[in-house]
């Protein structure tokens, strides 16, 4: 069985108002700190892996958690943006991870949760999306077991 933290990327700036190319569109000065707080918050938990979206924003969320941890961060474009929950799953139902953290945007957090209210796994309502928000997943042989909201720092 897998645990996975499967996190929004922190409060960035907004889509409005950038003019750049969107993949590079950066955290805030909120999102920076929502990021440091990541670390306190899995402190506890021995992560083996963090992964993110090659989006600049989800970069910088798990940076500082990549730090503290002395890991790298492995992008993949399995969780960027319109990927949708196959793509994520594609880590999601690897066997061989066990406690992995996923850096992701708000469409492919939308679709897990409304996966795991669809599988009865958590009610409708019962967490959210918000940016900087997190949801703890066990997944064994590919499929939802357990999961469990961490409200955005």
């Amino acid at each position: 069985m897998g645990t996975f933290y499967v996190v929004r990327h922190a409060k960035s700036g907004s889509r409005s108002h950038w003019s750049g190319d969107d993949r590079l569109r950066p955290l805030t000065n909120k999102g920076q700190n929502q990021a440091e707080a990541l670390v306190q918050i899995l402190e506890p938990f021995p992560i083996s892996a963090v992964f993110s979206s090659p989006f600049l924003r989800c970069i910088q969320t798990v940076q500082p958690l990549a730090k503290a941890l002395k890991l790298p961060i492995k992008q993949t474009p399995a969780l960027g943006e319109g990927k949708g929950l196959d793509g994520a799953m594609t880590i999601l139902g690897d066997k061989k991870l066990k406690r992995s953290v996923l850096s992701t945007h708000g469409d492919i957090m939308f679709e897990l949760v409304e996966e795991l209210v669809k599988q009865k796994i958590v009610r409708a309502g019962e967490g959210g999306f918000d940016k900087g928000a997190m949801w703890v997943v066990e997944v064994k042989d590919g499929s939802f077991v357990a999961a469990r909201y961490i409200p955005a720092p």
